[in-house]
């Protein structure tokens, strides 16, 4: 019988989440298994995640693929998960509750500290630098926002100008950013959690005339196209896509009586004008990961 395995997304505003349900589906599809997806219409909203959760017990599926909306908020939803006695694997954002079997994803600290150290060098260690945050509860972001900071505090001649929250969304991103230029602060550096908030940067500096350089995470194609046009500067390949195939293959392998890792963690990768080729293609093009290459 073929096996189904519930997806849970963010939003579906965000690419990286896109790219995400493309790997679960791609995951599935090639180890015979089938996916639901389930995806709050509001991005990010925790009442709708949590109705999903319901709505996805009463599916009974075979196993839960979840990336929590909120760090906390949904732990009840999660418990009820577990009392179900459906095998539960987490990626992208870590989880507060008890419960996963296995958790996939990338270190957010270290990918957001080896970027701001490249954007430090290519600066010649000295200048001043804006962050632009998502959701001040993302975990993924407050573990970038301090790899940032860390990795400033290593150059005496570097600081932080200015701190702006885009949410990870590229409209709200762009509000703040034009915000920004308007004021009186200067910067020579953009580091942005995301590559959205990254490319609603360049477009309020291409709006005010102004350049900069910038820099961001997840090596989404339109990134990719950015670092080929000279706009980005570079970008940490944070990759969701192939976290949730990761994840939906060790929900199938789970199913299939195998022993599972506690955690699959996905190497950094920067990427940059003398290495982009590799990502310079649609996610449908892209490699995935094979599991003997991320579990040893």
């Amino acid at each position: 019988m073929t096996k189904t395995i519930a997806v849970f997304t963010k939003n579906r505003t965000n690419p990286a989440y896109a790219a995400a349900r493309l790997g679960a589906d791609r995951s599935a599809q090639q180890l015979g298994a089938r996916t639901i997806h389930y995806v709050p219409n509001k991005p990010d909203d925790v009442a709708e995640q949590i109705a999903l959760i319901d709505t996805a017990l009463k599916q009974r599926p075979d196993a839960v693929v979840l990336v929590p909306v909120h760090p906390t908020a949904v732990n009840a939803a999660i418990r009820k998960i577990v009392a179900a006695g459906v095998p539960l694997i987490g990626y992208l954002n870590r989880f507060t509750e008890a419960g996963p079997i296995a958790y996939v994803g990338s270190d957010d600290y270290p990918l957001a500290l080896r970027i701001a150290i490249y954007v430090c060098e290519h600066l010649e260690r000295r200048g001043n630098v804006v962050i632009v945050e998502g959701p001040h509860d993302s975990v993924t972001s407050s573990d970038r926002v301090r790899g940032f900071q860390d990795a400033l505090t290593r150059f005496p001649q570097m600081r932080i100008a200015a701190t702006i929250c885009g949410e990870y969304q590229r409209d709200a991103a762009k509000r703040a950013s034009a915000q920004l230029l308007n004021s009186e602060v200067t910067f020579d550096a953009v580091l942005a959690a995301n590559d959205v908030m990254a490319l609603a940067m360049i477009d309020a500096l291409e709006a005010a005339g102004r350049k900069s350089v910038v820099a961001g995470v997840n090596a989404i194609p339109d990134a990719i196209a950015a670092i080929k046009d000279g706009k980005l500067i570079a970008t940490s390949d944070f990759d969701a896509m192939n976290m949730a195939a990761v994840a939906t293959e060790a929900a199938i392998r789970h199913l299939r009586g195998e022993t599972l890792p506690h955690e699959i963690t996905l190497p950094v990768q920067i990427v940059n004008s003398k290495n982009y080729a590799r990502w310079d293609k649609p996610f449908e093009e892209r490699a995935l990961v094979k599991w003997e290459d991320v579990v040893k």
